[in-house]
């Protein structure tokens, strides 16, 4: 495994990052795992050099924050052995101040994290969403009175558009605050709109790329059909996948097929190999429920691909309206 800075920053990670969505509770969505048949996961993970391990605090009503703080504990036993995210904005009560990025909302949803975690700080705090209704200098400033609590150690944010990444990043640099060191988004093979501006912007800035869904949702592995099949329990209950992704990708799918097939390895592996390689790039994050999903990531980062490969791998691609701002 190798480890890197998160942009210019000094929090070093691993080249892969374990997304902790998919762990949880069970009986709220089919494919999730508990925390019993995560466990060989993550262990699985640490032993391959995972350092970064990625959660929410939406992701099942905070079940995944539990599961993520215990099972992290238990398999690392020093808290300076990994590196743990969250993030803030979606929903957490009924209550009309239970969301978003308000002052009230941010300092209530950290300690709730820090409660379920288990931790009293958490590494990479993130914005999830931006916040329409918040004034940005209003969050900036909670953000950075929250690291100068000690509750958190760098700022993150996710998908959003470039321009008010920008006004964010500067509403904090003007006024002397903690500034973002990462951006989490939406980036693959069959979406690379990110490319045209955020990406772009992120590496002006120093920032570190940590893309999300880097198969699409599996379609760039393979488990989605043209005709609509769906081959994991997951890819049967994901309206999303519909609506980020066409007929169209499958032109995508069929060039990663041809790579992967020369290659004679999993498409999987290929898709990831190309992520991990595009400029900006600091570490993929990845969902697994099965021991291969984990092996296909980790044996991705050592799969160099020429500029043949990736020329092939790039032609097929189409043209998105934005996406990730769900």
């Amino acid at each position: 495994m190798e480890y890197v800075r998160v942009g210019g920053s000094g929090l070093v990670v691993s080249r892969l990052a374990l997304g902790m969505m998919g762990f949880g509770d069970r009986s709220r969505r089919a494919w999730h795992l508990d925390a019993g048949q995560a466990e060989p996961l993550v262990r699985a993970a640490a032993e391959a050099g995972v350092t970064l391990f990625d959660t929410a605090d939406m992701y099942d009503g905070g079940a995944s924050e539990e599961v993520t703080g215990k099972l992290l504990a238990s398999v690392f036993g020093s808290r300076d052995a990994y590196v743990l995210a969250t993030k803030v904005y979606y929903p957490t009560s009924d209550a009309p101040t239970g969301r978003g990025l308000s002052r009230k909302h941010v300092l209530a949803a950290v300690d709730a994290s820090l409660r379920r975690l288990g931790t009293d700080h958490i590494d990479l705090y993130q914005i999830h969403r931006w916040d329409p209704d918040t004034p940005i200098a209003e969050t900036m400033g909670v953000l950075h009175d929250v690291v100068r609590a000690g509750k958190v150690r760098y700022l993150g944010a996710s998908s959003m558009y470039a321009w008010q990444f920008a006004q964010a990043q500067f509403t904090a640099r003007a006024a002397g605050w903690t500034e973002f060191v990462s951006m989490q988004n939406l980036y693959n093979l069959a979406y690379r709109e990110e490319e045209r501006e955020m990406i772009p912007l992120c590496r002006d800035l120093g920032v570190g790329v940590l893309p999300y869904s880097p198969l699409a949702r599996g379609l760039l592995a393979g488990t989605r059909s043209p005709t609509g099949e769906r081959a994991t329990p997951r890819g049967g209950n994901d309206p999303l996948a519909d609506r980020h992704y066409g007929a169209g990708d499958f032109a995508v799918v069929d060039a990663l097929a041809e790579v992967a097939a020369a290659r004679e390895v999993p498409p999987a592996q290929v898709a990831l190999a190309w992520l991990a390689g595009r400029p900006g790039v600091v570490a993929p994050i990845v969902g697994v429920t099965r021991p291969h999903h984990l092996r296909d990531a980790v044996a991705a980062l050592d799969l160099v691909l020429d500029e043949d490969e990736v020329r092939a791998l790039e032609a097929p691609y189409r043209p998105h309206r934005v996406l990730g701002l769900e």
